[in-house]
């Protein structure tokens, strides 16, 4: 059952905290996986048998990892090595088919100070491997499950968002209510990340004024037109009209891509402006404060990158209702949509339909968000959690060779 909030606005002070783990290179994460991670496809099998060996453990196939070569190649790297490091995951045993990349993405996770060990099929095979790294996952498991929760402050606490089956009550309510989020937590100090590229067109001027300066706007913007010009004008048939507004979109009353863009960009704060534009999958460096992720709006492999970034909680306004989730990131989903929470509440986390029955203002709604983000990093499981919903999509850039 979705949660309701309160009509009552509370104070949000600077003395907000929960309870999470402290990982070796000072990030927090609320979550404590071990996980079990192929560098390519070949190694699936592998892993999942590994997970289904140490029960507790947790498998991420994946589709790509062979033959890959130049940016694409580096960005399978960033997210392999990026989904290790997030703070959610306590220690990571990694399999690939050869240990030449797999000792790659061993010493890329090895930098944040986690325990990691990794393992090559190659001169061994399936079941020498799997049992090797069962051995090493049952150790690194048992280790986690001792590890203390501490208190943390607020601002300990990275997290992101995108939105997902969007309708008119998306742009009026569960955004608007991420937005008055942001406006609270980000002065705290907390990191915040918004991305979906293709799903700004239209809005293009208004996400460049929202930057801290000219000079990330400048950036925003070539980020922007570097999409267009490579991705869109370079393979599109007629229009965006087949994908962007998606079928649910459309059935939800937003008809136009203009239309999905402003009410995506309602999620981003009223007063908050981001600090940085960062590649997919790309850890923020320049301190706390908004973020800007270039990535594709599909769901699951924006919550793929964000998660690889170094997110820990990730905030999904949906209207139509969209029932992504995340292996190691909980996916916290909002939704203003009366008829959404009436038939599918059990992916629903926060009911803010109120709003648009003027029984709920937003400053309520942001507070009653905050909470449920508080109450998910103290452990609480989301619906998607719940429901077992794990998607782990990589994206890919272009052909292997």
């Amino acid at each position: 059952m979705a949660a309701k909030p309160s009509g009552e606005s509370t104070r949000v002070g600077d003395n907000l905290r929960f309870s999470g783990w402290r990982r070796e290179n000072g990030r927090v994460g609320v979550r404590n996986h071990v996980v079990i991670l192929p560098l390519d496809d070949l190694s699936n099998a592998a892993c999942e048998a590994v997970a289904n060996n140490i029960k507790g453990t947790l498998a991420l196939p994946h589709a790509y990892g062979r033959l890959q070569f130049g940016a694409d190649l580096e960005l399978l790297f960033r997210t392999l090595i990026g989904t290790g490091s997030n703070p959610n995951v306590a220690a990571v045993v990694v399999i690939g088919i050869e240990e030449g990349w797999t000792k790659r993405v061993v010493d890329g996770i090895a930098k944040t100070g986690k325990p990691v060990a990794g393992f090559g099929i190659e001169g061994h095979g399936d079941i020498a491997t799997i049992a090797r790294a069962s051995h090493k996952a049952k150790e690194f498991l048992q280790w986690a499950s001792e590890l203390p929760r501490e208190a943390c402050s607020i601002a300990d606490l990275w997290v992101s968002t995108k939105c997902g089956e969007s309708d008119t009550t998306t742009g009026l309510a569960s955004c608007p209510t991420v937005s008055n989020m942001y406006d609270k937590l980000i002065p705290q100090g907390v990191y915040g990340c918004f991305g979906e590229t293709s799903e700004i067109t239209g809005a293009e001027h208004i996400a460049r004024r929202r930057a801290v300066s000219d000079k990330i706007g400048e950036k925003w913007m070539q980020v922007f037109q570097a999409y267009q010009r490579e991705v869109i004008e370079a393979h599109k048939v007629d229009d965006l009209s087949d994908s962007q507004p998606t079928k649910g979109n459309i059935a939800g009353g937003l008809t136009t891509i203009e239309e999905k863009a402003l009410g995506n960009l309602e999620k981003i704060g009223r007063t908050c402006k981001f600090i940085e534009v960062l590649e997919p999958a790309e850890a923020p460096a320049a301190g706390p404060g908004l973020y800007y992720m270039d990535t594709s709006s599909a769901a699951a492999e924006c919550v793929t990158l964000m998660a690889a970034a170094g997110y820990a909680v990730h905030t999904f306004p949906t209207g139509q209702g969209n029932v992504n989730g995340n292996p190691i990131l909980p996916v916290i989903k909002i939704s203003g949509n009366p008829r959404t929470v009436r038939t599918m509440g059990e992916h629903i986390d926060l009911d803010v339909s109120g709003i648009l029955r003027r029984e709920l203002t937003l400053d309520a709604a942001g507070d009653a968000l905050i909470d449920m983000i508080l109450r998910t990093a103290n452990g609480r499981l989301t619906a998607a959690e719940a429901l077992g919903h794990r998607e782990f999509v990589m994206t890919k850039l272009y052909r292997s060779a």
